[in-house]
Order: C-alpha cells, then sequence, then structure tokens
C-alpha cells in the first residue's frame, strides 16, 4: 500500500492528539467494519475553533486523518469547519488509497459530530437562561379573576362571579381557565 509523503508525515508526528478534559463539544465515529475509531474534542471562542484534540484508534491512515482534520478546521468559525469533507481530507493528504478512504469519512464526520454536541449545547444553554432571565411572577395578596375581574377570596379553583373553573399557571401561578392559554404570561396547557 502506497502512501503519500503527507500521510506518513501525518501518522509518524501527528498533530493536537490528546483529550480536551472540559471539551465544548465531543463526537465520536467508529467504522465496525476495519475497528478504526476516532474521537473529536473541540473549544470554541467567538464562534471559532480555538483548541482540536483527537483520540485515535485504528491504522495509519486513520491517524493520519485525524491529524489532518485537525489542523485545517483549527481557527476556523464554525461554519467554515463543517464545510470540510472528506473528499477536502483526502485532497489534502495527497490522496489515500481506494481501501483506505472510508477513513477520510470517518475524520469529516466526528469533527462535524463534535461540532453538532456543541450547538445542541448552546441551545441547552441559551434555553436555560432564557428561563432564568423571566422567573415566576409573585402572586398579588388580592387574586381576582382574569376574566371577570372579580375577586378570589384565597386561592379558589372557580370563580363565582361568571362561574369559570381555574387553576393555578405552571409558568406564573397566576389564575387562569383550566385548560386555557394564560391570560397574564401565555403559557399553554402541558401536554405530556
Amino acid at each position: 500500500m502506497i502512501y503519500s509523503e503527507k500521510v506518513m508525515e501525518h501518522f509518524q508526528n501527528p498533530r493536537n492528539v490528546g483529550k480536551i478534559e472540559d471539551a465544548d463539544g465531543v463526537g465520536e465515529v467508529g467504522n465496525p467494519v476495519c475497528g478504526d475509531m476516532m474521537t473529536f474534542y473541540i473549544k470554541v471562542k467567538d464562534n471559532r475553533l480555538v483548541d482540536i484534540k483527537f483520540q485515535t484508534f485504528g491504522c495509519g491512515a486513520a491517524i493520519a486523518v485525524s491529524s489532518i482534520v485537525s489542523e485545517m478546521a483549527m481557527g476556523k468559525t464554525i461554519e467554515e469547519a463543517l464545510k470540510i469533507t472528506n473528499k477536502m481530507v483526502a485532497e489534502e493528504l495527497g490522496g489515500l488509497p481506494k481501501n483506505k478512504l472510508h477513513c477520510s469519512n470517518l475524520g469529516a464526520d466526528a469533527l462535524h459530530k463534535a461540532i453538532e454536541d456543541y450547538l445542541q449545547k448552546q441551545k441547552k444553554r441559551e434555553k436555560k437562561e432564557k428561563r432564568q432571565e423571566s422567573p415566576r411572577k409573585e402572586k398579588p395578596a388580592q387574586l381576582s379573576c382574569p376574566y371577570c375581574e372579580g375577586p378570589l377570596e384565597g386561592w379558589k379553583e372557580f370563580c363565582r362571579a361568571c362561574q369559570v373553573e381555574l387553576e393555578e399557571c405552571p409558568e406564573c401561578g397566576l389564575p387562569r381557565k383550566k385548560g386555557d392559554k394564560c391570560p397574564h404570561c401565555g403559557a399553554t396547557t402541558v401536554r405530556v
């Protein structure tokens, strides 16, 4: 099997080998046929990949692919890194033998999975921050029906004035018509 000089260089002297303990994103892929396994770890700052590490269990081509992918993605924005394809990886290495082309797929896929993991974590973090920014409203001392504004003595599940069955809104804690959208915060009935 003939490998290019660049493949041999990256196999013998791989760059960015290791693990990032507090990685912003982790992507792992494997090929059960050949047994190659790749895990990529990324750190992101201002939408840019500022650190990349990888751990690869596999052949020389798999190690070279991991090394070159880490170099190709380092310093790129998330969007730029997602555009790295298996074809680009193989070309950057000066080609790979046909029976080793699957390694270039693994490298690009592992990087993309790490980025997808990062993006999912970001969405969860943003959602959590939004929830923390809008805390539950304090219940007023004197509750009134949100539909007829008649007084509710204490917490009642029924408005005597307008004959509406009420419940406490799980979002803001104020009374709303049972099963309806909350007139105070707009929350809808939780569906399980």
